[in-house]
């Protein structure tokens, strides 16, 4: 199961909407005979490309599998049903898919096949194998990680809004990684202005194009700003308040699409936001600043991750821009706390990860 897990991780980035998936085919004497893993949508599902390099060698085997195999036609016919014609003895799975499609429905037909059934080994693993698609099914939004480069004392800019650099190449390298990681990429209309950001994954030898959003009720922006003009493939999403549309398709006409949202307070709302995300397929979005909009996705509940760039640097917090630019808690046990963490240096930078709650667990 370890080796299935590990063919799945293979294939970061290149994926979604569909989960990462990696099968291993094990005969009665316990040799792999089959190995293979979904590199992306369209193309054939782990257990598909296992089987196919098993051959006649399936017949009677296990087949391990991080994730239940599918039962319903998509691009591609259902895994379960080729794992029956094989006639595997035994499948081994670490979890129900929480599609809707599936949740069970590949188990129960393998089943009724005859086939012996195992489910939850290495499970959480699995679960954090595809984070984002299980968070998509089960809460009907993307996932959302918090990204944000910052200085010892929290500011994420100096006077003006000035940020270039904080961090330096390494860490600037690996937040390249992080959208390579993600299917969109979302910041404020102030980012856009203070920093004119591209937002695209610029990393040798990798071509990725990652949908690119904005926060901007007022659609307050430069239509010559370097993420209108650039030559990116990748497209743009600008959410701004629904009076604010027809206006604002004609000023970005070419240049991005315009969406309207209700406004919640002086900001927009952001669940509606991720839900329209969802709807063209995003399952995890990457909030890269600034300081107010990183204050509003925690406010409202939305942040599931954090990927916090911190370097050795003191800035000073008047005229500056703080990492989370809104209304302090009541009290330090009220705040946001990040568990599950992991800690990288990345040359005198340092780059920690986890996952984000409100209040003591």
């Amino acid at each position: 199961m370890e080796q299935a897990h590990a063919l799945a991780a293979i294939a970061e980035g290149t994926t979604s909407p569909n989960p990462r998936v990696g099968c291993v085919i094990v005969n009665a004497a316990g040799e792999v005979v089959g190995a293979g893993f979904h590199r992306a949508p369209g193309s054939p599902h782990a257990e598909a490309a296992a089987l196919a390099q098993a051959g006649e060698r399936a017949r009677g085997a296990t087949a391990y599998v991080n994730l239940e195999p599918c039962a319903h036609h998509g691009r591609t016919p259902p895994c379960a049903d080729h794992l029956i014609e094989s006639g595997v003895r035994r499948v081994v799975a670490s979890m129900v898919d929480p599609n809707p499609r599936v949740d069970g429905r590949g188990f129960q037909r393998l089943r009724d096949a005859g086939i012996e059934v195992e489910v939850g080994l290495l499970e959480e693993e699995a679960r954090r194998l595809n984070e984002a698609f299980c968070l998509a099914h089960e809460k009907g939004r993307p996932l959302v990680t918090l990204k944000a480069g910052a200085s010892l004392d929290g500011m994420l800019s100096a006077q003006a809004g000035v940020s270039q650099w904080i961090t330096g190449p390494l860490a600037r390298a690996f937040a390249h990684r992080l959208r390579m990681r993600h299917d969109a990429v979302l910041v404020g209309a102030g980012t856009v202005r203070a920093d004119d950001p591209s937002l695209t994954v610029r990393l040798p030898g990798v071509e990725a194009h990652r949908l690119r959003a904005v926060i901007a009720p007022r659609l307050d922006l430069d239509p010559r700003a370097k993420l209108f003009q650039g030559e990116s493939a990748a497209p743009v999403l600008l959410y701004t308040r629904e009076s604010e549309v027809e206006t604002g398709r004609e000023r970005f006409e070419g240049l991005a699409t315009v969406i309207g949202l209700p406004a919640a307070g002086d900001g927009l709302d952001l669940r509606r936001l991720l839900e329209d995300l969802l709807s063209r397929q995003v399952m995890s979005v990457l909030v890269e600043g600034g300081g107010a909009t990183v204050a509003r996705f925690l406010e409202a509940g939305l942040a599931d991750r954090m990927a916090l760039f911190q370097a050795p640097l003191l800035i000073g917090s008047d005229g500056g821009t703080p990492l989370v630019d809104g209304q302090a808690v009541s009290r330090p046990a009220a705040g946001w706390r990040m568990t599950d963490t992991r800690r990288i240096a990345l040359g005198p930078d340092l780059l920690t990860l986890g996952r984000l709650v409100q209040g003591e667990e």
